[in-house]
């Protein structure tokens, strides 16, 4: 659903989503709403009937999911949180499945190629979830649910912005008993017991100048397989079972600085670690991961123009901590700089230039340009076209990989291994009506290509 006076965060841009080439689709707050209403413990079911995304469970008994746009793997998604990667490499396992919902502001969905804004592992799209911020009316709403399936959450937020702080507190617990429905013996939703804790802080020094800090926090218990082993009744016959113990933390730092030209400076620095032990009958693999991510953009806003100029430094180090000749240890760090140029050339065309370029630890180096358009024929009819390169570099962390946790996975030989390189590009139109006062009509029809060369 696209609404004129939303402006996006995503492409970093001040324009609102109707002047942008690039193709967003907002999940609104009243769908968060209604989806959390009816799935309170995680953000799987807001982006299951979105057009183009499919979410693939993994695990039959875990119920791990990946996020698929437009039929690639999950690994070609980026998962963001305020425009922080906090879910990619070891921690992308169970992530859309401990993303809690209360909190979210919106949704904001990119298909198509991001690398040059985002980097590799943006070759599908990116989803981007959007956390609510203090306003100055103070927000206090619980959730309490339960169900057939013996699920039962319990879910708080609270948002206020006072004179120079402003804070925002989310907290949750989700239980769930194991739940077999179909009687096959079998666990279809597994057994788990899941607490969050969120807490931000916001000072704003000035009205025009605001610093952020916050912490994400998430720990999980998860246990399915055969339902006699479950409920203390194992046997020979009955010893199937797939347990997950996973911790997440993670901090967020904001500083943005707007000025009298309207032009914005923003600084952003993350640090991740994710440790997570999947053990099945005979079988253990655990491992750890410590991420960090920085970023400085500056937006030069003018009145047909707008330039964004930006670098960022992201690490991802990881290393398995189960005893093993062949550990699966990883270590990548990635640094790169973009550019980007919205130009209004009339009222009617806009178009959008970008370029990035990327170097990393294993000796690749990358540069990813990009093109778009955005024809407005009349204000209830447009069209939008556009184009870039991608990247992703070798990775354990598959769909492939994951359903089999990790067991008889190769290390990886980077002297071997190419970089994954894409070239892809999309085609839509759009027309939205009023046919009366609370009615519209809208249609929208997306074309898209991509390929992947050295998969």
């Amino acid at each position: 659903r696209e609404m004129d006076e939303v402006v996006i965060s995503t492409t970093r841009s001040s324009r609102t989503i109707s002047d942008i080439p690039t193709r967003v689709e907002i999940i609104s707050a009243n769908e968060l709403e209604e989806k959390t209403s009816m799935q309170p413990s995680n953000a799987k079911m807001i982006l299951t009937e979105s057009t183009g995304i499919q979410t693939q469970q993994t695990s039959a008994t875990s119920a791990n999911a990946s996020i698929r746009i437009q039929g690639l793997d999950g690994k070609y998604t980026q998962l963001l949180k305020d425009g922080f990667p906090l879910y990619s490499g070891f921690s992308s396992g169970l992530s859309i499945v401990q993303i809690p919902p209360l909190d979210l502001k919106r949704v904001e969905v990119i298909k198509g190629s991001s690398s040059t804004l985002y980097g590799g592992g943006a070759i599908a799209g990116l989803i981007n979830f959007v956390t609510k911020v203090p306003t100055e009316k103070k927000e206090l709403s619980f959730l309490v649910n339960a169900n057939f399936t013996k699920a039962s959450d319990i879910s708080g937020y609270y948002s206020q912005k006072f004179r120079k702080i402003g804070v925002t507190i989310f907290a949750s617990q989700n239980l769930q008993v194991a739940y077999d429905a179909n009687k096959d013996g079998l666990s279809d939703i597994p057994k788990f017991e899941r607490y969050n804790f969120n807490p931000r802080i916001f000072y704003y020094i000035n009205k025009t100048t605001t610093l952020s800090f916050g912490v994400n926090s998430g720990f999980e218990n998860r246990f399915g397989g055969d339902m006699n082993l479950i409920n203390d009744k194992a046997d020979s016959t009955h010893s199937y079972f797939e347990k997950n113990i996973s911790k997440r933390i993670s901090t967020q730092l904001k500083f943005e600085k707007i000025f009298a030209n309207k032009s914005v400076l923003t600084f952003k620095n993350s640090g991740g670690y994710f440790d997570r032990s999947i053990e099945k009958s005979n079988y253990l693999f655990t491992g750890e991961q410590v991420s960090s991510f920085s970023e400085l953009t500056y937006l030069l806003s003018r009145n047909k123009s707008e330039w964004i100029y930006g670098g960022n430094v992201w690490s991802d180090d990881f290393k398995q901590t189960n005893a093993t000749l062949y550990p699966l240890d990883n270590n990548l760090v990635i640094g790169g700089a973009f550019i980007q140029n919205n130009y209004k050339a009339n009222d009617k065309l806009i178009i959008e230039t970008g370029l990035r370029a990327d170097v990393t630890n294993q000796n690749s180096f990358f540069v990813l340009p990009r093109i778009g358009a955005l024809y407005k024929f009349t204000n209830k009819f447009s069209t939008r076209i556009g184009g870039g390169l991608g990247y992703k570099t070798p990775t354990i962390f598959t769909e492939d990989a994951e359903e089999n946790a990790f067991r008889n996975i190769q290390p990886l030989d980077f002297q071997k291994l190419e970089s994954e390189n894409s070239i892809g590009g999309s085609f839509d139109f759009n027309y939205r009506t009023s046919l009366f006062d609370q009615v519209s009509f809208s249609i929208n029809q997306m074309l898209f290509y991509t390929r992947l060369n050295h998969p």
